[in-house]
């Protein structure tokens, strides 16, 4: 960076020297003032636009090293960890790229170090039976307690209740009915979900698309939502899309619309696309229990440098700042992604839906 100094001290004299040597011109030698009225204006006019096209060239050619700079950052922000800046051998702010490049070699290297050891974990967990097996117990005996169970006792204390308001209050009790058969309604869609989710879905032998395939149209189906699939993760493989109409007195619901993935790039490591299917189960799951969303939308992309996947609905929302911390299932997700050296988000407003995001770094292998 002194280089870039001497350059500006360079510049700031020259232009001072340029500008005086104009003026001068337009004083002496083509006598200014003495040939036109306002001439010593015309002289000094041309003094200061060579001073100002001088410094603005100097100020752009700055002003355009410090955006690839800022532009490096953000990309590493975003996780392209692959992002590099030309090193010419002879700009002033060529060190400053050199530091920047090494440092994100070194994250890169690190993040990269970071998903090998979590694929490895994944595969380890993932060999261990018993383990999973207890783990998923676990899972849905608090799903039960937290959604059908609840509704259940609701249910009942409320059909305890219906007999003797019968014969107090017919029209109060006519509503209870209601109620009780829009909660009995409620509780049938959370169990089928619940239901669903113990259906093997087996990577093994299909690749991650294929299972999305099968798997979220009948998802979306049994939930009443529409969902919208849009896969591009490296193979040609069309997101199947059906209409089809609920079971057990349930609505008509509607599968996922797909599009047809076109990208040629490598397929996703085995490691990533168990934790991606399982991020996908928990997202999803999170829509059905909580949002009240009648619409979904499902992208996962192979950008090149990074995994993308993001989870959009349009239900009732609620304040991200008002989350507990320790919420199983977004701190499950978001450790699933930390793992593989990814990032999670989610961003949400009251009535305005959710939208889910996880980048998992992709590195040459």
């Amino acid at each position: 960076m002194s280089n870039a100094k001497w350059q500006m001290v360079l510049c700031f004299a020259l232009s001072t020297a340029l500008s005086a040597a104009a003026f001068a011109l337009g004083w002496e030698v083509w006598a200014w003032p003495q040939q036109f009225a306002g001439g010593e204006w015309m002289a000094f006019g041309l003094a200061v636009l060579i001073g100002v096209a001088i410094g603005y060239y100097a100020s752009r050619r700055f002003v355009r090293q410090v955006d690839a700079l800022q532009i490096g950052l953000i990309q590493m922000s975003r996780g392209n960890l692959s992002q590099r800046l030309p090193v010419s051998g002879r700009d002033p702010f060529d060190p400053v790229f050199r530091d920047f490049n090494q440092m994100a070699e070194s994250m890169e290297q690190r993040i990269q170090w970071l998903q090998k050891l979590g694929e490895e974990n994944v595969m380890l967990q993932a060999a261990s039976n018993e383990a999973a097996v207890i783990e998923e117990r676990r899972r849905l005996a608090r799903d039960l307690h937290d959604t059908v169970s609840q509704q259940l006792f609701a249910m009942h204390m409320t059909a305890s209740a219906l007999p003797q308001m019968i014969e107090r209050d017919p029209q109060q009790a006519a509503k209870l009915i209601e109620q009780l058969i829009g909660v009995s309604q409620h509780a049938q869609r959370q169990m089928r979900g619940l239901i669903s989710q113990l259906r093997p879905i087996e990577l093994e032998g299909r690749s991650l698309q294929q299972a999305l395939d099968r798997w979220f149209p009948d998802y979306c189906r049994q939930n009443q939502l529409q969902g919208t699939l849009d896969l591009d993760i490296g193979v040609n493989v069309k997101g199947a899309g059906a209409n089809g109409s609920g079971s057990g007195g349930g609505n008509g619901g509607n599968g996922g619309s797909g599009k047809l993935a076109s990208s040629s790039a490598e397929a996703m490591p085995e490691a990533i696309e168990h934790q991606m299917f399982l991020l996908i189960q928990e997202g999803m799951a999170n829509v059905v229990k909580h949002s009240e969303a009648t619409r979904v939308t499902l992208s996962l992309r192979d950008t090149g440098r990074q995994y993308s996947l993001k989870i959009e609905d349009n239900g009732a929302g609620f304040d991200t700042s008002a989350v507990k911390a320790g919420s199983y299932g977004l701190a499950t997700m978001k450790e699933r992604a930390e793992k593989l050296g990814g990032s999670f988000e989610i961003a949400s407003r009251p009535g305005m839906g959710a939208s889910l995001k996880v980048r998992i770094p992709k590195f040459k292998r």
